[in-house]
């Protein structure tokens, strides 16, 4: 496989000045002989969003699940803010400042949404305390309506999550990681199977994170989501990265066409962009 593309000053262009806050170094993730992570390095800076994407079997959710702690590295070195991570552990991580969402809808079906989020920001609080509170106090409460209310789902708090629809059940899911006062908030593909309207409502919603300077690493692929919300692309294929640059150069690299976009595909992505250009 050809080696990634590089883009030197991606990095700098989008967040001047910013300093670093997740390092990557070197991952790798074997199982057998698969390398499902393959020696991979990045830096996210401060307020930065960085886009992930890649063929099915890249090794992007393998990447998150390194990042979160809920899988050990086989080699490389994870530092936020300068501190090294690498075998901390998923709650260890969390109160540090490190929250996620799944593909898959995580949640408690029997409770409501807003006690789900109570639930996050009790024992995912970047708190320090030895044991959680087993009570839920009005700070709680309201940090917790507060973040219902970021995503959309404020008149929806005392709904049972099993009767929420699909979309709904995304927004709880960033809604339970954003109570958490994160630092970094890492989604995995959260418009995956939903129609156009819902992922323009969740773009939205990011859009609005995004500009309250939450730094994000983000995977989908939906790629005119991922492309409108990334100051930069990192594109994964068998665990290692095969481009990394700007949004807009994403379809003009040879390799990711070949291997991922394809030409149907890539006509749409510059489509797309001819059309934001258009709008600007």
């Amino acid at each position: 496989m050809a080696r990634a593309t590089q883009n030197s000053t991606a990095s700098a262009v989008a967040r001047p000045g910013e300093a670093v806050l997740l390092q990557c170094q070197n991952l790798t993730r074997l199982y057998g002989a698969l390398r499902a992570v393959d020696d991979l390095s990045f830096d996210l800076h401060r307020g930065e969003v960085l886009g992930i994407g890649g063929p099915n079997g890249a090794g992007k959710t393998t990447l998150f699940d390194i990042v979160s702690g809920l899988t050990k590295t086989t080699a490389g070195q994870i530092r936020l803010d300068g501190s090294d991570v690498t075998d901390l552990t998923p709650d260890e991580r969390c109160r540090l400042g490190i929250a996620r969402t799944f593909q898959l809808n995580a949640a408690f079906d029997g409770l409501t949404a807003l006690e789900n989020v109570q639930v996050a920001a009790l024992f995912g609080g970047r708190e320090n305390r030895l044991l959680p509170r087993l009570f839920i106090d009005a700070a709680t409460r309201r940090k917790s309506l507060d973040a219902l209310d970021r995503v959309g789902l404020a008149h929806r708090a005392d709904v049972a999550v099993d009767d929420m629809p699909v979309l709904e059940r995304k927004l709880l899911m960033i809604a339970g990681a954003i109570v958490t006062e994160p630092r970094l908030l890492m989604m995995d593909e959260p418009v995956g199977g939903l129609t156009p309207s819902e992922i323009e409502l969740v773009q939205g919603v990011v859009e609005g994170l995004k500009g309250d300077g939450l730094t994000i690493l983000l995977i989908e692929h939906v790629m005119h989501f991922l492309m409108a919300l990334s100051d930069r692309v990192l594109i994964m294929h068998h665990g290692s990265k095969l481009f990394e640059g700007l949004p807009e150069d994403v379809a003009k690299d040879p390799e990711v066409i070949h291997v991922y976009l394809g030409r149907k595909a890539t006509e749409r992505l510059q489509q797309w962009f001819v059309g934001q250009a258009r709008h600007d």
